[in-house]
């Protein structure tokens, strides 16, 4: 309860009335807006629909300056803020910020938790992809140095599409290739990444990539590297952690076939 009760108190602060007020140009609140507060509330309050009838009558319509300061300003505390006559200020403040009363509000709370979280998953699933074609660009930079403990951390050391990466890079190092990154020469682009597969211990990601790259040997030869392809990336959750397991590139070990 101690989240849903900050939560009501950030709410207040972003309502219209209240940020569009005197009480929006100032971050440390005295007496007299708490008065502000008091009396903004007593008029939406008087103006909702939800607070008509038997609801007004048991509810009321006003809640006092003092009874918002001691909200905003004391920390919660389980015994006090569970008392029946607090619970029914909640309902007002409730009631003034849009919604039929505290329950109400608890469940779009929650609902807006679940929500953030997705998103959040979503986006961190995504982030690997990132992070891994960026590190990727760092270890083609470090070329003829095998830096693979860049991908430590996105990708499993016992996964058969890091046996491959590694196979590959170890190859162009092997043949002296170093990338061209002066005035830009050399960069890529990942964009439009999809969740094909969202399961709790597996997803699957497609990623349309660009690479332009130029690598130069020793021996001076030089090597381009011009592609837009769709990557599909297989991202799994093993000891609670999530990496990438394996990928489906058409373009793997393109450079290698160069001789």
């Amino acid at each position: 309860m101690k989240t849903i009760y900050n939560s009501i108190k950030e709410d207040i602060l972003k309502h219209s009335k209240v940020s569009n007020s005197v009480l929006g140009n100032n971050s440390g609140w005295k007496r007299s807006h708490f008065v502000i507060l008091s009396e903004i509330i007593k008029d939406e309050l008087a103006a909702s629909e939800e607070l008509r009838d038997q609801k007004k009558f048991e509810l009321g319509n006003t809640i006092s300056h003092v009874t918002l300061q001691r909200f905003f300003e004391n920390e919660y505390d389980e015994k006090t803020h569970n008392d029946l006559r607090f619970l029914k200020t909640l309902d007002k403040i409730c009631i003034f910020l849009g919604f039929k009363n505290l329950n109400a509000y608890i469940q779009h709370y929650r609902e807006s938790v679940k929500v953030s979280e997705t998103h959040h998953k979503n986006n961190f699933t995504k982030d690997i992809v990132y992070q891994y074609c960026s590190s990727v660009f760092e270890l083609y930079k470090n070329f003829p140095v095998l830096k693979l403990d860049l991908f430590k951390d996105l990708v499993f050391d016992n996964s058969p599409f890091l046996e491959r990466a590694s196979n590959f890079s170890r190859e162009l190092c092997e043949r002296e290739f170093e990338l061209v990154t002066k005035n830009n020469r050399s960069n890529y682009e990942v964009f439009d990444i999809n969740i094909l597969t969202n399961e709790p211990d597996k997803k699957i990601l497609e990623a349309q990539e660009f690479w332009n790259l130029l690598f130069r040997t020793g021996s001076g030869e030089e090597h381009f590297v011009n592609q837009l392809n769709t990557q599909i990336y297989f991202i799994r959750k093993i000891n609670d952690e999530w990496k990438i397991w394996d990928n489906y590139n058409p373009d793997a070990g393109r450079l290698n076939n160069k001789r």
